[in-house]
């Protein structure tokens, strides 16, 4: 739900809105202005894929706090770095590759610490299931005798 003019999160409510890093919130002007750089640069780098902001149903560009800190690291390549746009687009790309893989591979160690913690449980029950009256155990001294043990053959 929006506030005024269809702009902003409503307060109040039943609904409630959190913004956070991922939030398009700008506007290009706006985004334009944080990142300095011009808003001709910001649509061609949406053309090039280097930064995607979210679209208004009007197909307006909407930028997050993630977005602007993305724009200002192109820059930051382009500039200080030397790399060209199809180098830094192929950076970007590597970056959330491992991004994503990282995260992947901290919910499969949280699975396994899970299932590690299962297998203890369960180990533990059947432990605790032993019927220890089966098998009396008697303190057995050290002897001299001989014991033979003969089956019983049955037939």
């Amino acid at each position: 739900m929006t506030g005024r003019g269809g702009h902003g999160p409503r307060f109040g409510g039943a609904q409630h809105f959190e913004l956070t890093d991922d939030s398009p919130v700008y506007v290009i002007s706006v985004a334009a202005q944080l990142s300095g750089l011009h808003p001709q640069t910001l649509r061609q780098y949406d053309r090039l894929g280097l930064v995607s902001p979210d679209r208004t149903a009007g197909r307006g560009r909407r930028y997050s706090a993630r977005d602007i800190e993305l724009l200002r690291q192109v820059q930051q390549l382009s500039q200080d770095e030397g790399i060209n746009l199809a180098g830094i687009k192929r950076i970007i790309e590597l970056e959330n590759q491992v991004a994503a893989l990282q995260a992947r591979a901290a919910e499969l160690q949280q699975a396994l610490e899970g299932a590690a913690v299962t297998m203890r449980q369960r180990e533990a029950q059947v432990h605790a299931s032993y019927r220890r009256d089966l098998v009396p155990y008697q303190d057995v001294q050290q002897s001299n005798a001989l014991v033979v043990w003969r089956p019983n053959r049955r037939r």
